[in-house]
């Protein structure tokens, strides 16, 4: 039980901080309603059981073994997270940079979680810790890996539902839009510093 608690608090962590995938659910939340947020919501819980599996199945540990390949994903992780933060502090909104970069739809969601270097990151610890002797071991993570992320998801396209008319003023976006991008420079700085 201390176990599952432990991995339940670390995703928690992961899923409730801002990054790409929130923004995504934040902006689509907050455009088109609950609705609109879910195809966005089911594209990375999903994608986020693929990459749990894909590791548990030793693609995980092919990465963790190879240094360069899992420094490359971190980098390539940090710089678009860095570069989503400035094009959201120097742009008109996230409407803008939404549109010109972050991932969406169901599909796009689901495969951007295998670029995703936070994802990965959580995959990697939590199988390593995990005591298993066989696949079936993994299906308290699975379902771990399922509520934790949709339920901190649905609270970010909760929070873009309720920002969606005061979005419509220009002085609050842009100040919004600022905080997110500082956010997530924040985020791909802490990001770099740990590899």
């Amino acid at each position: 039980m201390h176990d599952l608690l432990a991995v339940a608090g670390l995703l928690s962590a992961a899923a409730a901080t801002p990054g790409p995938n929130n923004l995504v659910v934040l902006h689509e939340a907050g455009r088109g309603g609950m609705r609109a947020a879910g195809a966005a919501i089911g594209g990375i819980v999903l994608g986020g059981l693929a990459l749990l599996a894909a590791t548990v199945a030793g693609l995980g540990g092919a990465l963790a073994s190879h240094g360069g390949a899992r420094t490359a994903l971190g980098v390539a992780g940090a710089l678009y997270m860095g570069w989503l933060g400035l094009r959201l502090v120097q742009t008109r909104g996230m409407a803008t940079c939404a549109r010109m970069a972050l991932p969406t739809g169901m599909l796009g969601l689901f495969g951007f979680q295998f670029l995703n270097p936070k994802g990965w990151a959580m995959a990697l610890t939590v199988v390593a810790a995990w005591p298993a002797a066989r696949a079936a071991d993994y299906l308290p993570l699975a379902w771990l890996f399922t509520l934790v992320p949709l339920i901190c998801l649905l609270l970010w396209a909760l929070g873009g539902r309720l920002l969606a008319t005061r979005l419509a003023c220009p002085r609050f976006r842009r100040r919004t839009d600022a905080a997110m991008g500082l956010l997530l420079l924040a985020s791909a700085a802490l990001l770099l510093a740990g590899l």
